[in-house]
């Protein structure tokens, strides 16, 4: 759990009093529930006023790191410098609420074909940085987006969803999908690297005060041969009897192996939420205990209907202001609209068309750089940018 927070001793004393019977029920129908957690309706108090597809806009809040990608001199520098950036990342993605709110809360659920553009501007001439996400399937959720720095020669191009299940009092969340950063080099080749997305686990449902761990590995795979695996179950230490001594939440290790080799160059650990250091020198590596940078959207106002934060406004401060009724009403709103435009569709024989992304049965690109490192599973759909969004310019 993040260092802020402290796991409740008793059964629901982070729950409200007014929601203690709505939180009942939520929890005796996870226990019961037989398949995807996903399509459960949370109350509403758990709720976060953040729909999911704004998630993708973590990847970038340390926009300088992301450019600085860029910069590195060869080959085994931009491994490095990617897996810093990467790194730095995982404190927004899945601890940043339990810092602004208490507990992990549920992200709204998108509805298909929901949009949210943003940028982070030009800083110190590190390029500006620009965002798409479109949600490109409701059952199951799935978001996919696209991130560029064209000053700097970089994309980013993912989708994400997840699977979940009930296991020994957790959400076992099993993130499906992966990223592709494409860097363009200065000789006019170009690098490419495989993220794939670690598991994760919420504990603390039983009290009401939901936390994240990340858990098994993950890798950066780029196609140079460098690879980075990031172990994210590993303990400081070990005691009598293999029980783990000085072990801390969020607490990492991660490798980087030159191609063709399995005996790492470099070794890094430390806590993804805070600080991490070089294993062997102690010289620091990332540290996130300082302020992000939040995206950049247009006003609510001159954003289109499917656009996240017009889409949910109503919904979002009904959760903010603990108006719970509100945020309820509004959310069925949205809910019973979205099932009216499926059944139209379903009676014209229409499908939704995705605005900005291709579906690709099969990603090349994760196929031949996953073979590199033996990626369960072999094979991957993904979803291609269609270069069709203009990004905005600022002076």
């Amino acid at each position: 759990m993040s260092g802020s927070q402290t796991p409740s001793e008793l059964p629901g004393e982070g729950v409200p009093a007014a929601q203690k019977g709505s939180w009942t029920s939520f929890v005796k129908s996870i226990v019961s529930f037989s398949g995807d957690l996903s399509s459960l309706t949370a109350p509403p108090f758990i709720l976060s006023p953040i729909s999911l597809t704004e998630f993708p806009a973590y990847w970038c809040e340390r926009p300088a790191l992301f450019a600085a990608i860029a910069d590195a001199k060869d080959e085994k520098e931009r491994s490095i410098a990617v897996l810093k950036w990467f790194i730095s990342t995982l404190k927004g993605q899945y601890t940043s609420r339990n810092e602004k709110l208490g507990s992990e809360k549920k992200p709204l659920n998108p509805v298909l074909g929901e949009l949210f553009y943003g940028y982070w501007p030009d800083v110190n001439g590190r390029g500006q940085t620009n965002l798409v996400v479109e949600q490109v399937s409701h059952h199951p959720p799935i978001t996919a987006y696209y991130i560029t720095n064209q000053t700097k020669g970089l994309s980013l191009q993912g989708h994400s969803a997840q699977k979940t299940s009930f296991s020994s009092g957790s959400i076992v969340v099993k993130q499906i999908g992966h990223a592709v950063l494409t860097v363009d080099l200065p000789g006019g080749g170009k690098e490419e690297f495989l993220i794939t997305l670690p598991r994760l686990r919420i504990d603390g449902i039983w009290y009401g005060s939901p936390y994240i761990e990340l858990t098994g590995l993950s890798y950066i795979q780029s196609s140079s041969g460098w690879l980075s695996t990031i172990d994210y179950e590993a303990k400081e230490g070990r005691g009598y009897f293999g029980f783990s001594i000085g072990a801390k939440s969020h607490f990492f290790k991660a490798i980087l192996t030159p191609p063709g080799s399995q005996n790492p160059v470099k070794k890094w650990d430390g806590l993804w939420h805070e600080t991490a250091k070089d294993s062997d020198t102690n010289e620091t590596f990332t540290d996130v205990r300082g302020p992000k940078e939040e995206v950049v959207v247009a006003p609510i106002e001159q954003m289109s209907e499917f656009e996240s934060r017009r889409l949910w406004q109503h919904v979002a401060r009904g959760i903010r202001e603990g108006d719970y009724e509100l945020a309820s009403r509004e959310k069925s709103k949205i809910e019973n609209d979205q099932r009216q435009r499926r059944r139209d569709e379903q009676a014209a024989g229409t499908r939704w068309p995705l605005k900005h992304f291709e579906h690709i049965d099969s990603d090349p690109v994760y196929e031949r750089l996953g073979a590199l490192f033996n990626a369960t599973p072999p094979q991957e759909d993904t979803y291609v940018f269609m270069h069709n969004r203009d990004f905005p310019t600022v002076a």
